[in-house]
């Protein structure tokens, strides 16, 4: 790591900026990015950017070669009005090693409103805590990112390593953002995406399916009942044989490094169900959406074939006779796990710069939620770093993150890009 005088200009710039931080932080939060409603949110992202001195990439995510990719998630919006936005610094002497600062501009719904304790779009501070939609998962951290970047500069140093700082779309929902982004070019020797994962490291992560299947029924008057079929009744049939499948790759998780001692690190979400069109009609159609986790390792073909054998069995009469018709279509998440294989130099860097920030170790876990670490992982070879602050609620009412975890993350990853990319004083 760097020198030690180095290191504490640094971590002294973080803290006279942090202010700042979070001001910006604020300003992102209360600028709602719902899915396909980014462009405001990525317009800031853009000017704090420019005002870095970036050189700034703004595309749209549409393209053949993101949808022929095995990695590609089956989308249900239009790209072509979705743009991710890349700055990149290019140092005058390029002798050091490069990184991606990644992070998801993009958040989950916010639910009834009416269940939050405020507007999940006022970033209210509270008791060390902020408060609103995204402020853990993940504005923070991408505000983060910038302000980490900018500590070299306020501490009167210049990097002499490539840094592109990345705020991508699409990573609640099929990963494609961050793999348009590596589609385009954007590589380095390392990536650290800022997520909130409780001031750790990720060590491995399960894939995501998502699916709706549609069963068809047949309609009649209730009073007619036996003569008709219900498609909601069948659709229960259809969840209860999902659910067998789930404890089937549970019980299996002994097989699958870093995953042998959690309870249940498969799981099944059955995320929204409708159906019917009348209340005094035999409901003729039910959809049901899932999300499906796998194991790294697994392939998302191979998963997506038991899913089908799955539910195709759940159609079936005890004599071999289909009972009803069920759709499966794909329209998310078509990604695979992975696992940060532990002794890469970045790993080895982030230890040294945490300890120093935190005056603790870093730990790692397994973690059975996404992360668009898969994508630079599985189809970039890059050591990839999922570290960020520690956060409460993210997907759920009154979502928060941490104050002082985003202080320290971000001393620790500035001594990161520090160590990394190395410093000379400024010119």
């Amino acid at each position: 790591m760097i020198q030690n005088e180095l290191a504490a200009r640094i971590l002294e710039a973080v803290d006279a900026n942090f202010d700042a931080q979070l001001a910006a932080t604020i300003d992102l939060v209360e600028a709602p990015s719902l899915r396909a409603q980014e462009e405001p949110a990525q317009d800031l992202m853009e000017s704090r950017m420019r005002d870095l001195g970036l050189d700034v990439d703004r595309w749209t995510i549409a393209s053949p070669e993101l949808n022929a990719h095995p990695g590609y998630g089956p989308s249900t919006v239009d790209y072509t009005q979705m743009t991710n936005v890349v700055g990149t610094y290019a140092p005058r002497t390029d002798t050091g090693k490069s990184v991606i600062l990644n992070g998801h501009i993009d958040v989950v719904p916010e639910g009834p409103e009416q269940q939050w304790s405020r507007s999940p779009w006022d970033a209210a501070v509270n008791d060390g805590w902020m408060y609103g939609r995204g402020a853990g998962d993940m504005k923070a951290g991408l505000i983060a990112n910038l302000f980490a970047f900018d500590a070299i500069r306020a501490a009167g140093l210049e990097l002499t390593g490539r840094v592109h700082l990345q705020s991508v779309v699409e990573e609640e929902c099929t990963g494609n953002g961050s793999l348009a982004a590596l589609l385009r070019g954007y590589t380095a020797d390392a990536v650290i995406i800022s997520e909130p994962e409780e001031d750790a490291l990720v060590r491995a992560n399960v894939g995501v399916l998502w699916f709706t299947a549609r069963i068809e029924g047949f309609p009649t008057h209730p009073r007619e009942m036996a003569n008709g079929f219900n498609a909601i009744d069948a659709a229960y049939g259809v969840i209860s044989a999902l659910r067998v499948l789930e404890e089937t790759w549970n019980a299996d998780r002994g097989n699958h490094r870093y995953f042998e001692d959690l309870d249940h690190p498969i799981n099944f979400n059955f995320g929204g169900i409708q159906g019917g069109d009348w209340p005094s009609s035999v409901p003729a159609w039910c959809e049901v959406r899932v999300r499906v986790a796998t194991y790294p390792g697994v392939t998302a073909d191979d998963a997506w074939r038991e899913i089908v054998e799955c539910v195709d069995g759940a159609t079936l009469t005890a004599d071999g006779s289909r009972a009803f018709d069920v759709q499966l279509t794909r329209d998310g998440f078509y990604a695979e796990g992975y696992v940060l294989e532990p002794g890469s130099d970045a790993e080895a860097l982030l230890e040294e710069t945490h300890r120093t920030a935190f005056s603790r170790e870093l730990t790692s876990f397994t973690t059975p939620g996404y992360l668009d670490g898969r994508v630079f992982v599985n189809y970039g070879g890059i050591p990839t770093l999922v570290y960020g602050p520690v956060s409460e609620n993210i997907h759920g009412f009154d979502e928060r993150v941490s104050i002082e975890s985003i202080r320290k993350c971000t001393q620790s990853m500035a001594l990161f890009l520090a160590s990394w990319c190395g410093v000379t004083e400024a010119a």
